[in-house]
């Protein structure tokens, strides 16, 4: 067919048998197929070339295949990488996540007596234990843990507003804002302060018959320096508590251990030290410096956990068996290391503690097997970021595979590199392709190197 007669398009079947088998479902593929063609009839435009045509519509079956979650190499140096899927989960917490899943399981079946159990019970009192809490309960996620925290003090009260510092309005990410989250929950915004300071009477007098509780959320994707203050956690809570009013934390980030003796970074605030404030709930994120997967933990006081479960809109917040299965595993990980005093190999907090000497010999035995291919290659220093919205002022020493391809610029080598069967992302800098080691797990190596040398080929 050679012909920009607009009737002159071709048949569908032709196109799909064309096209031969693809890695992605027949109707997928038909509809991709079905769509150039109508495209062509729209702009009134014939195939020139019918071969040229039908590369163009395997390229985007390519695109689309593409798309599905699949294994990357994170050589970003970003350790929770939010478009990377945040933090990596435990081996022997996937694996027990396989037995769960291709079984049957008792979700909510009491083993003992037969009859209907509690969803999550089992992780509810991991939990607890481990941030010190009367009860603890969790949702899908931590923005949806905050907004059941505020129907919880609003929809159920009569009493709508909730304080706020204005140096706390933050955007969590994706044009999310903790503005926009508290809205949807009904409750109504009373912004205190200024910017960069408020003082703990800024509250004071914002207080009134239609406050419902007293909000601090953590700057855990931002800091503030200079003329600044804001008054702490304990103070806020003594002021609420004398109102008869409730104080609660937004964490975030979930740490459960001192992040300052995992590397050169500052302490995060762990989250049995914000109940210790006298918070009456607290809620933080599972997949960022928890090391599980995507959730919203609420931990404090008895009462008012039991009165988040009774919410109408809990069931809708609720976690599934896989994830409750990752954050079971987790959570012990976490308790079972706290009985020998040490810390439990999760591997965000293993790659934290890797020494900058252990990446430096791992790229230099990676450099060496690059030996004669059309690549210069070297050692750099980079400052790898716990990343996820955590942690903003953190910046942990680390080491980079540079690579310089004969012939080939660093976004063209970027580009193969993303396009082979397992990914490999990096950065570039000074026109160079930087892997950062960091966050590369010492048994993708192997596969790194092969992932150059196909792309070099």
């Amino acid at each position: 067919m050679n012909s920009s007669n607009p009737r002159a398009l071709p048949a569908v079947e032709k196109v799909l048998k064309a096209l031969g088998e693809q890695p992605v479902p027949r109707p997928l593929v038909t509809n991709l197929v079905r769509e150039a063609i109508q495209a062509k009839r729209e702009a009134k435009e014939g195939v020139a070339d019918f071969e040229v045509f039908v590369r163009e519509v395997q390229l985007e079956i390519d695109h689309l295949n593409r798309a599905r979650i699949q294994a990357v190499i994170n050589g970003t140096g970003v350790l929770i990488h939010t478009n990377l899927g945040r933090s990596p989960i435990q081996e022997a917490a996937a694996q027990r996540m396989h037995d769960i899943a291709v079984n049957y399981n008792n979700l909510e079946i009491d083993l003992d007596s037969g009859a209907r159990g509690k969803r999550g019970r089992y992780f509810e009192q991991l939990l607890a234990q481990l941030v010190d809490a009367e009860a603890a309960t969790v949702v899908n996620n931590c923005a949806s843990a905050l907004i059941l925290i505020l129907r919880l003090f609003t929809a159920n009260t009569g009493k709508k507003e909730v304080l706020i510092s204005r140096g706390e309005l933050v955007e969590i990410g994706g044009g999310f804002r903790v503005p926009e989250i508290m809205e949807a929950s009904g409750a109504t915004l009373r912004e205190v302060g200024a910017t960069n300071k408020t003082s703990l009477n800024d509250y004071a007098r914002a207080i009134g018959p239609e406050t419902a509780m007293l909000l601090k959320v953590h700057r855990s994707n931002f800091w503030m320096e200079g003329f600044v203050d804001s008054p702490t956690t304990e103070e806020m809570a003594a002021l609420a508590h004398e109102h008869g009013l409730a104080m609660v934390e937004d964490l975030g980030s979930g740490a459960m251990v001192d992040t300052g003796q995992l590397a050169p970074i500052e302490h995060e605030p762990l989250a049995n030290e914000i109940l210790k404030r006298g918070v009456d709930l607290v809620c933080f994120s599972g997949d960022k410096i928890f090391g599980g997967p995507q959730a919203g933990m609420i931990a404090g006081k008895a009462e008012l956990i039991a009165g988040l479960k009774k919410e109408p809109f809990f069931r809708a917040l609720r976690c599934d068996k896989l994830i409750l299965t990752l954050l079971e595993c987790t959570a012990q990980a976490y308790l079972d290391a706290r009985a020998t005093s040490s810390i439990p190999s999760l591997p965000l907090l293993d790659m934290l503690q890797l020494t900058v000497d252990s990446l430096r010999e791992r790229g230099e035995a990676m450099g060496k097997e690059l030996a004669g291919l059309p690549v210069d290659w070297s050692l750099g220093e980079s400052t790898a970021q716990v990343g996820g919205g955590t942690m903003p002022k953190s910046a942990i020493p680390s080491v980079t595979l540079d690579l310089k391809a004969h012939g080939l610029k660093a976004p063209v080598l970027a580009k193969r590199l993303r396009r082979q069967a397992l990914p490999l992302m990096g950065y570039i800098a000074e026109d160079l392709f930087r892997l950062d080691l960091r966050t590369v797990f010492p048994r993708q190596d192997a596969q790194v190197v092969n992932a150059i040398t196909l792309a070099l080929s």
